[in-house]
């Protein structure tokens, strides 16, 4: 199902189906039905079908929930095409993971009634729903039968309607970042749920811990390296950027326009005689993906674009040594390696959604319309036209690479033969010239766009406080 399916699927018949459950649930409570919840909980359910990247944003929720009742009886509902975002977090056993299809309707309804009935004879009764203010998985957590049911409600704002399904409503907090809001919500399952709105606690300025990181065994560097050296017709060595032009079908709106990859990828290859540009992308993006690779015109810049699998993504991650990527899953991803990430802001916001990893920084440019999707309006807006993104120049972006690649640079070749598989770079630079070259950027117009970029995201982060600290300016 597209995205504009699932939106009026969602709305045509997930407000019906929640007003009537919520009349249902009154039926029960007047006449004194209700199951009640009793004992300590036992076993706790994450709902949450869409958004790959936004899975991983609930890598401190689960955490928790883990702490509290243990790993064997914590279990993720979510859609197939995510199961291997969850194996990769190495969080939850393989058969705690309840997956549905999600390409035609048939199979959803089918397979959601299997897990339904699953769920029944696991005897889940703790769900906490991720879904920001959609129907369908509100619906389902109550007719999973779980005594304790936590998710966001819109209490008295004009929100979207999700009828009154469940035990522990929390309130939608949109000043914090979404992993605060995820953490919040498995907070919330050991809380009052008489304590409206919950949750009634200070959450933490910064969320302990890390994503795991990927650990790429010898087989899978030796497989991603055949389809960088096929993809390319010779051998590819570091350094290596990575460019991921096309976002989620999701969400167009979020696309960097095309010709400024290509101009960047041409800015790249002309300024670092050393480097090879892999592009990225699905196997429904790669003829979009060889238009842009054409519009380079080097032997230096291919496509790997529909070759991978999401495993052998991540391990290319390990492999690169900078990503450029829109605001989508790999901006995530990414956050699991140690790879640079620049990631693409525009319709969204990065005080919501910015990637966690320690080497990730974000552009935005900040417009007085942005962010213009959000969860009040499903994350479909009116903009025709994403000006907030076309603002980015690709001058600006060059500049952040060029960064990136130059604080690399040294210690490329010392990681010749290391367990991340890359041949070492014929081109390690001496330090006169590693000096001169740092004299001649400090007096560039970039540093000047450098510093302009400083200013602006100190202003962001002054007046966002704690969630703002993910944006990270060079």
């Amino acid at each position: 199902m597209n995205p504009e399916t699932i939106r009026k699927v969602d709305r045509w018949l997930g407000v019906p189906m929640a007003a009537a459950l919520s009349a249902h649930r009154v039926i029960l409570r007047r006449l004194g039905r209700e199951r009640a919840a009793q004992g300590p909980i036992r076993k706790i359910m994450f709902i949450k079908m869409t958004e790959q990247g936004a899975t991983l944003l609930a890598y401190r929720a689960i955490e928790e929930a883990i702490a509290r009742v243990g790993r064997e009886s914590v279990y993720f509902w979510t859609f197939e095409e995510n199961r291997a975002i969850l194996e990769s977090l190495r969080m939850l056993p393989a058969e705690n993971l309840l997956c549905v299809r999600s390409k035609n309707p048939v199979h959803f309804v089918r397979d959601a009634l299997r897990v339904l009935k699953q769920v029944r004879v696991l005897g889940i009764d703790a769900t906490i729903d991720l879904e920001q203010f959609t129907r369908a998985p509100a619906i389902l957590a109550y007719v999973t039968g779980a005594t304790r049911r936590v998710g966001l409600h819109r209490f008295t704002s004009e929100g979207p309607y999700r009828g009154d399904l469940m035990t522990h409503r929390v309130q939608y907090n949109a000043y914090v970042h979404t992993s605060k809001l995820y953490y919040a919500l498995a907070l919330a399952l050991f809380s009052d749920p008489d304590e409206l709105p919950l949750i009634k606690e200070k959450l933490p300025d910064r969320l302990g811990g890390t994503l795991p990181q990927v650990e790429p065994t010898p087989e899978e560097l030796q497989r991603v390296q055949g389809i960088l050296d096929l993809a390319a017709g010779r051998p590819v060595n570091r350094p290596l950027v990575l460019l991921n032009p096309n976002a989620s079908d999701l969400l167009p709106l979020r696309k960097w326009p095309s010709e400024r990859f290509a101009q960047l990828a041409r800015r790249i290859l002309e300024a670092h005689s050393e480097v090879d540009i892999a592009f990225t992308g699905g196997p429904n993006e790669q003829d979009a993906v060889n238009d842009v690779v054409r519009q380079v015109r080097s032997e230096r810049a291919f496509s790997v674009a529909g070759r991978t699998s999401l495993r052998d993504l991540f391990v290319l991650y390990t492999m690169a040594d900078v990503l450029v990527t829109n605001d989508s899953g790999p901006a995530h991803f990414a956050s699991m390696t140690n790879i640079n990430l620049i990631a693409l802001f525009g319709p969204e916001t990065p005080l919501l959604y910015g990637p966690l990893g320690p080497r990730s920084q974000v552009a935005w440019a900040g417009l007085a319309c942005s962010p213009c999707v959000n969860v009040f309006n499903h994350r479909f807006s009116p903009c025709k036209n994403n000006l907030c993104m076309q603002a980015i120049t690709a001058d600006e972006i060059y500049d952040r690479v060029a960064d990136c690649l130059f604080s690399l640079t040294p210690s490329i070749a010392r990681l010749s033969g290391s367990n991340q598989g890359r041949p070492a770079s014929s081109s390690r630079q001496s330090k006169p010239r590693r000096r001169r070259a740092a004299s001649a950027r400090r007096s560039s117009p970039g540093d000047v766009r450098r510093r302009a970029r400083k200013r602006r995201h100190r202003k962001i982060r002054s007046l966002a406080g704690p969630a703002s600290s993910t944006l990270r300016s060079r």
